[in-house]
């Protein structure tokens, strides 16, 4: 079974929290904090694998969580970083976030490292909040917690030339012809439901994977059958050989099934029916009516189009037309399939982002509430006199205060950060 599109849960480790210690020596009655920081967390990484081919284990594991970082210790000892994760994902995998649809990672050569959530710093020990007024803190700084969210893999094919057309007409007998691929062949007016891949090499030191693209239907561009399935696999290639029956035999106007399929193409996504196609005009051992396949030649090329007429079964003209393909596929351009300005890279600015400090107002009551607000709050001791002016000063400098006068804060009123409520005085 071909697996070419999955959904997991990643989540980042927490950093380790800092250690609130004292040197506690023989002869040393009075010694000064030795509290260590602590550890980073683990962070997630998508890895390109060679032996990887589809997303089938992501069926059986959906959830990927990276280890927290070690606590500080005393003396000065710091937490131990925890491990990364490395998720092993096929060539030719798009990563993206499922709630905001962003692309983290697309990641096409065997090798290639991407991070995808970022593990959370490691919290400060008391040692660095001594000063020259505070010489024996008592707090210590929590370490900052990872990212999770969702995330959707979706495998693209990575074939240079795809294979395109109505069911039936030969396509699978093509590749099986050109390749040492073992695709089923039947007379079937249905699509095998999983892509087939190939390496054509009819020119000598020059090779290029080819696939079959399961046959289309029309209205596979709104989801028909499993139509964006199929579709999506088009959007790597470079080049579209475009396989169409002109015997006649059954009937079908092979004008009108080209324009179909390119319809499909176009709608699904425009660059895949600009996309440089070669036709395959396919059956000519079998051509029933001279005047269909004579009319569909002159269209197509009349069009610009190259036409070779073939037929799979005998092999005739098939060489002729993979050599052309080889030689064309030289210039044309790689395809690039997000643009480098979408890929957001610096994890850094999400987590900021995702640690702004929210406020509310009921009544009287103003509740401040966010990430920064959390760790500050767990990192104060209230019963400690220096602990409480540390955690006023912070709120300060974070423009706590100033936002709240801005919303209209009177003496008396009441300011909630999650269990501790105070009174507001200016």
């Amino acid at each position: 079974m071909f697996v070419d599109k999955a959904e997991i849960f990643i989540k980042s480790g927490k950093g380790g929290d800092g250690r609130v210690s004292f040197r506690r020596e023989k002869y040393v009655p009075d010694g000064g904090p030795d509290g260590g920081d602590g550890g980073k967390g683990g962070s997630i990484y998508a890895v390109v694998d060679s032996s990887m081919r589809t997303l089938m284990d992501f069926r059986y594991k959906r959830k990927y969580c990276a280890e927290p970082g070690e606590n500080g210790g005393k003396k000065n000892r710091f937490g131990k970083d925890a491990e990364d994760w490395i998720i092993k994902v096929p060539a030719g995998t798009i990563i993206r976030d499922k709630e905001t649809g962003r692309v983290l990672a697309d990641l096409t050569e065997i090798g290639q490292k991407q991070l995808l959530a970022a593990g959370g710093k490691g919290g400060k020990g008391n040692t660095h909040f001594k000063n020259s007024i505070r010489q024996a803190p008592t707090f210590a700084q929590q370490g900052r917690m990872g990212q999770e969210f969702t995330i959707i893999l979706e495998l693209k094919m990575l074939a240079d030339v795809g294979l395109v057309g109505y069911p039936n007409v030969g396509k699978s007998t093509l590749l099986s012809v050109l390749t040492k691929a073992s695709p089923k062949i039947a007379n079937y007016h249905f699509t095998t439901l999983k892509p087939n891949l190939g390496v054509v090499e009819v020119v000598r030191g020059k090779s290029f994977v080819l696939a079959d693209i399961p046959g289309l239907i029309e209205g596979a561009s709104e989801g028909v059958g499993l139509g964006h399935d199929f579709l999506r696999h088009v959007e790597r290639t470079k080049m579209l050989v475009h396989v169409v029956d002109v015997s006649g035999v059954e009937g079908r106007n092979p004008i009108e099934d080209f324009d179909n399929i390119n319809k499909e193409l176009h709608q699904y996504d425009e660059r895949l029916s600009n996309k440089v196609q070669v036709i395959a005009a396919n059956k000519t051992d079998i051509i029933y009516d001279e005047e269909v396949f004579s009319d569909f030649v002159k269209e197509m090329e009349s069009r610009g189009y190259k036409v070779f007429p073939i037929s799979a079964a005998t092999q005739q003209g098939v060489t002729e037309m993979m050599q052309y393909v080889t030689h064309a596929l030289d210039d044309i351009e790689e395809v690039v399939l997000v643009d480098i300005d979408d890929i957001h890279m610096n994890y850094e600015v999400e987590v900021d982002k995702n640690q702004e400090i929210k406020y509310h107002v009921k009544g009287d009551v103003y509740t401040v509430s966010g990430t920064p607000i959390e760790r500050l709050v767990y990192s104060t001791d209230f019963t400690d006199v220096e602990s409480l002016r540390r955690f006023q000063g912070v709120l300060t400098k974070m423009g706590v205060f100033e936002e709240l006068r801005e919303m209209g804060i009177e003496d008396g009123d009441t300011v909630k950060i999650f269990d501790f409520e105070f009174d507001y005085y200016e």
